[in-house]
């Protein structure tokens, strides 16, 4: 039975009810207010009159409404080839990362090479060293990158290649494959399943939830990125929301730029809301051994 500050005794007295569902309201309320607070303004702010959000910032809409905004953010700010950009970019981080962590992950945690825990240590310590120190060797790498006689500057892979190696990934994937039930994989062994198959077919579809919440994490830090795309892609015709938006602030009125910076905003969002699930479901498992 789960305690609390409350016992069964207090629950039943009405005063201590209502005040405590009070408590909880007002605590509710704050949290949306903290959380959703800022995105719901830019919402707001999108469609609304540069004079309005100036005057009044916390007034909705004292002059009507402006959807023209939106309109004119996706055409002569060129928001549409800049997210299509952005979308290309996280799909491309998003794979490679999935793809390395996930075979990193099964390597060191299903298949267990000897030099197995050495190698986690290895990555594991590799998170101790900080992301600055690493710009200059990875920048030099990807403008004379080894076994290629070409430059990635200006390439979507300076972007994707450095995304598989994320170690961070590499560790939650493997932690989760230490608790998938070995049973699972010596029957499959016996059933003659390989290496390969094993893992495609036994171990990746009962790891939905670790793929569902590396594919948020992968897909969210690839979105929102504005150091390392800005120094490999100087192109403007390659870069995404993240850096081009501050570079056009200057030349676009602020309420347009308001509805561009909320228009990057939405997959995010809608990414969060789709998978938030993996976040919060404890019983992945269950099923996956019968008897």
């Amino acid at each position: 039975m789960s305690r609390g500050i409350l016992s069964p005794a207090d629950w039943r007295r009405p005063r201590v009810r209502w005040t405590a569902f009070g408590l909880h309201g007002v605590l509710l309320a704050v949290l949306f207010v903290v959380g959703l607070g800022p995105m719901l303004w830019l919402a707001k702010a999108a469609i609304t009159p540069t004079q309005d959000t100036l005057r009044s910032p916390l007034a909705l809409w004292p002059h009507g409404v402006d959807w023209s905004n939106l309109a004119t953010a996706w055409t002569r700010v060129e928001v549409d080839k800049y997210f299509l950009n952005t979308v290309v970019l996280a799909a491309g981080s998003w794979f490679m990362q999935l793809l390395v962590a996930t075979t990193a992950g099964y390597a060191l945690s299903v298949l267990r090479p000897r030099y197995g825990k050495v190698i986690t240590a290895v990555v594991l310590a590799t998170l101790f060293v900080p992301a600055v120190v690493l710009l200059v060797p990875l920048y030099l790498t990807i403008v004379d990158p080894p076994l290629l006689k070409a430059s990635l500057i200006n390439s979507f892979w300076a972007v994707w290649l450095p995304a598989g190696a994320n170690a961070f990934n590499i560790l939650l994937v493997q932690r989760f494959f230490d608790n998938l039930p070995r049973e699972v994989f010596e029957a499959a062994r016996v059933d003659g399943a390989g290496p390969f198959r094993l893992f495609w077919s036994v171990v990746l579809p009962m790891s939905r939830p670790i793929l569902g919440v590396v594919s948020v994490f992968a897909i969210i830090g690839a979105w929102k990125d504005f150091l390392w795309p800005m120094l490999v892609l100087p192109d403007p015709n390659l870069q995404p929301l993240s850096v081009r938006l501050p570079a056009l602030q200057k030349f676009v009125e602020f309420d347009v730029f308001l509805a561009a910076l909320a228009i990057s905003t939405v997959i995010p969002v809608l990414l969060f809301g789709l998978f938030q699930r993996f976040f919060l479901n404890s019983g992945a498992l269950n099923g996956a051994v019968k008897g």
